[in-house]
């Protein structure tokens, strides 16, 4: 034990949920911490982490927490999706009055800041990542069968031992022999996350692939990485406009016991500090559209179509109220809308789907996430045209969505059914699109 003394914890209120946060340091800039999974009070236990953030404070004010169903915070009913999870970093800014911040994940806790700066530009100056996965649990060669296969072991063997020493072994080879470290790591990962919340964590992470946002990222970022991750290195330089790539060659994988990081973070943040805020952010794009509308006002008349479709606008705007859409425009009988969120919109989508059916309405709807240029009040860009472009490609009471929504979803509890591959009118490339199973949303 180390015997420091420990940052107070604070929570955050995100919605219905707590999110517990230490505040290390005084001072610009803010620096937020997103742990893979952890527990704020047991990690000053340990040297390692007391030596980092002690540094990482020295030049800015840290922010840690821990992610809603881990650690300190609060276990929700509902399973925490990436977009729950992101919701939550703004929440805890907002507690400590950070108008904006750099943002460092190591391992899975950088793709929800990736997935943060993508869609908060205006409050990320910087991006830091390590050895963060781009998709699953692991680097690219790690592959869809032994990310099943880790997930099968965790399901039979979260919270024993020998299950955390041997990921202790793999993250921390330097420190296999040392049975004081061992002990302090078994009970920090039994402490970071009970077995069934390890388990619906690790099932969530197969399923998530950020690659479909990386392009949307335009704050100054850093990928450090081992050469297993070299692959995800030489994609993200491909997507990332402004990005740094250090490939390291230190023994342990964990950021935690590499002795450069913090003058590496420190200079990275002092060297790249942007004031601009970028035009482009990162967004997700809801089309609805009644179905069979110029046949509905024919059979209604004018005046009852009319009465008809005022209560379909009233059901549709109380949806987005609810899910915390933006309307962005109509069209007739169409809604134009956008979120920051991607389960947010398909939640809507399918409660409009379902709320218009007792008005004897049936509506399409249309999904898609992706970058935009802000304008005003107004959004433009191909992602805009794609959404639109899948909504028409929906039939009757039916929500469709693109892989990118479907691939953020993940751990929301929202089903799919493949609908193949499509070409969208105007829209370069071959789509591969889903449809939101009754029942699944909402």
């Amino acid at each position: 034990m180390t015997g420091v003394s420990r940052p107070e914890v604070h929570y955050a209120r995100s919605g219905d949920v707590s999110i517990a946060y230490q505040v290390v340091g005084e001072g610009a800039p803010d620096l937020v911490f997103v742990p893979f999974l952890g527990n704020i009070v047991w990690q000053w236990e340990q040297p390692l982490y007391v030596r980092m953030y002690r540094r990482l404070s020295s030049f800015a004010r840290l922010i840690l927490l821990d992610k809603r169903g881990t650690g300190l915070s609060d276990r929700p009913r509902d399973l925490p999706t990436l977009e729950t999870r992101m919701d939550d970093i703004r929440a805890v800014m907002d507690a400590v009055g950070s108008e904006r911040a750099a943002l460092i994940g190591p391992s899975a806790g950088g793709q929800l800041c990736a997935l943060f700066a993508a869609t908060y530009p205006e409050r990320t100056t910087t991006l830091i990542l390590h050895n963060t996965p781009l998709r699953g649990v692991g680097p690219s060669e790690f592959g869809v069968e032994k990310s099943l296969e880790l997930l099968r072991e965790a399901r039979a063997r979260w919270g024993q031992r020998d299950f955390f020493v041997e990921q202790m072994r793999r993250i921390f080879p330097t420190f296999a022999d040392d049975p004081e470290f061992e002990d302090w790591y078994v009970t920090h990962e039994r402490l970071a996350a009970s077995p069934a919340a390890g388990i619906e964590f690790l099932r969530m992470l197969i399923d998530t692939d950020i690659r479909g946002v990386l392009s949307a990222i335009r704050v100054p970022t850093l990928y450090r990485y081992h050469e297993p991750f070299r692959k995800d290195a030489q994609y993200v330089a491909k997507q990332i406009p402004d990005v740094e790539l250090v490939e390291l060659t230190t023994v342990d994988l964990a950021m935690h016991s590499d002795e450069t990081v913090a003058d590496e973070v420190e200079r990275f943040i002092s060297g790249r500090r942007r004031e601009s805020i970028p035009e482009r952010v990162l967004a997700t794009f809801l089309f609805t559209d009644i179905v069979g509308s110029t046949e509905k006002a024919a059979e209604l008349g004018d005046r009852s179509w009319r009465e008809l479709l005022c209560a379909h606008d009233r059901a549709v705007r109380a949806e987005l109220e609810r899910f915390r859409g933006r309307e962005v425009d109509t069209a007739g009988d169409g809604f134009f809308a956008t979120f920051d969120g991607p389960a947010r919109a398909v939640w809507c989508a399918a409660a409009i789907r379902d709320g218009v059916q007792t008005l004897g309405l049936d509506v399409r709807a249309g999904v898609h996430t992706g970058e935009c240029e802000l304008d005003g009040e107004k959004v433009r860009g191909i992602a805009v045209h794609t959404g639109a472009r899948v909504a028409a490609l929906a039939g009757p009471g039916e929500v469709l969505v693109s892989s990118t929504v479907k691939d953020l979803v993940a751990g929301s509890g929202i089903e799919f059914e493949d609908r193949g591959a499509h070409e969208l009118k105007g829209v370069p490339g071959e789509w591969r699109l889903f449809a939101v199973e009754r029942g699944s949303a909402g």
